[in-house]
C-alpha cells in the first residue's frame, strides 16, 4: 500500500506497546501519514513510557483497554479504517501451565477483534501470526492457529459487509522485547556459560523493519482471507552465540515444555493452496476457493515444507553479527 493510500486515515493497532507496534507507530508516523494512531493495550506504564518516546505527537491516541473486552474494542473501533492486531500472550512455557488464559487472550480476544471490525465498518485488518501456529506442538501455536482460521473465515461472515480480514505469518523477530541476544550478551559480560537448548536448534529469522514492511505491503495486496509468509533467511543457534559472544562457553539446557527443535512456517498439507509471489508465500483459504484458483504459475510442488532447518536462506556468523550491531 502506499503512503497516500494512508494518509488522513485511523489507524489502531493492538498490544501497540510491544515492540513491534512501537517500530509500526514510528514508521506510520514518519512515512504513512495518518490523521491518528490509536495505541491501544492494557499496560498503563508501558503507554506512559512510549509517550515519552514519542513526545506526545497529537496525532497519537492512547486508549487503555484488553481485547478481552468486546464492548471497549467496539467503542474504540468507531471511524477506524486500518487495524493491525498484534495484542497475543506469547511466551511457550508460560502457555503450558496457563492454558484458558491463552485462550482468552489469543483466540477470543482475535474474535472480539473481528467482530469490533465488522461492526465499525474497518476497511482492512492485518492479525500478526507466528511460526509456531504451523503444525502446532504447544498450546500457544495451537492458540495462533485458531486466531489464524477466525481471520482468514471472518471474511466469509454473511455479516461481514466490506471488512477485509488477512494474517501474516513470520519467525523470530531481531531487537524485539523477546529476543534473546540482550540475555546472551549480560551472560557473555558476567563470564557465564550460555545456556543453549539444543546445539542442533535452528530458527527462522526477521528484523523489526523487515517485520513492519511486510505487515505494511500485505495491506496492499491483500483481498481478504490470505496468509502471507515472508521468504527470510534461517539460522542456526550455535551461530547466534559466536556471533553475539565470539568464543563463550555453553551448556546444553533441553527443549522446554511445548518447544520445537526446528520451527515450521508452511506444512506439506498447508502447501497445496499456497503461492511463491516475489519474497513472500500467499496461502489461500480451504474455504470458499474454487479447484481453479488452485493451480497456476507460483503454485508450490508437491511435497513443500517451509522448515528453518531445510531453508535454502541462511544467515552466517559474520551476517547475524552484522544484524545486531
Amino acid at each position: 500500500m502506499s503512503a497516500s493510500e494512508f494518509t488522513d486515515s485511523v489507524i489502531l493497532i493492538t498490544g501497540a506497546t510491544g515492540s513491534l507496534g512501537r517500530r509500526f507507530i514510528e514508521r506510520a508516523l514518519n512515512e504513512l501519514g495518518p490523521r491518528s494512531v490509536i495505541v491501544y493495550s492494557r499496560d498503563e506504564l508501558k503507554q506512559f513510557e512510549l509517550r515519552q518516546h514519542f513526545g506526545h505527537d497529537p496525532r497519537l491516541r492512547w486508549v487503555i483497554g484488553d481485547i478481552r473486552d468486546r464492548e471497549r474494542l467496539c467503542q474504540t473501533m468507531h471511524g477506524v479504517d486500518f487495524v493491525v492486531h498484534a495484542a497475543a500472550l506469547k511466551q511457550v512455557d508460560t502457555a503450558e501451565m496457563n492454558a484458558f488464559e491463552y485462550v482468552r487472550t489469543n483466540v477470543i480476544g482475535s474474535q472480539n477483534v473481528i467482530d469490533a471490525a465488522v461492526a465499525a465498518g474497518v476497511r482492512k485488518v492485518v492479525a500478526l501470526s507466528t511460526d509456531k501456529a504451523s503444525s502446532p506442538v504447544n498450546l500457544y501455536g495451537a492458540s495462533k492457529l485458531c486466531a489464524d482460521k477466525l481471520f482468514t473465515s471472518a471474511n466469509l461472515d454473511p455479516h461481514n459487509q466490506g471488512t477485509a480480514f488477512c494474517v501474516v505469518r513470520y519467525g523470530n523477530v531481531l531487537g524485539s522485547r523477546g529476543s534473546v541476544v540482550p540475555f546472551f550478551r549480560r551472560l557473555a559480560a558476567e563470564g557465564q556459560s550460555l545456556p543453549i537448548t539444543d546445539k542442533r536448534m535452528t530458527r527462522f529469522w526477521i528484523t523489526l523493519d523487515q517485520a513492519v514492511g511486510f505487515i505494511v505491503d500485505s495491506f496492499a495486496l491483500m483481498q481478504g482471507s490470505e496468509l502471507f509468509v515472508p521468504r527470510i533467511p534461517s539460522m542456526r543457534v550455535v551461530d547466534l552465540v559466536e556471533a553475539v559472544a565470539p568464543g563463550a562457553p555453553t551448556h546444553e539446557v533441553g527443549l522446554r515444555p511445548g518447544e520445537k527443535l526446528h520451527e515450521e512456517m508452511i506444512s506439506t498439507v498447508d502447501a497445496v493452496r499456497t503461492f511463491q509471489r516475489g519474497e513472500r508465500y500467499v496461502m489461500l483459504p480451504q474455504c470458499g476457493v474454487r479447484d481453479e484458483d488452485l493451480t497456476g504459475p507460483g503454485r508450490l510442488p508437491d511435497g513443500f515444507c517451509y522448515r528453518s532447518d531445510t531453508n535454502e536462506q541462511w544467515l552466517s556468523v559474520e551476517e547475524i553479527q552484522r544484524l545486531i550491531a
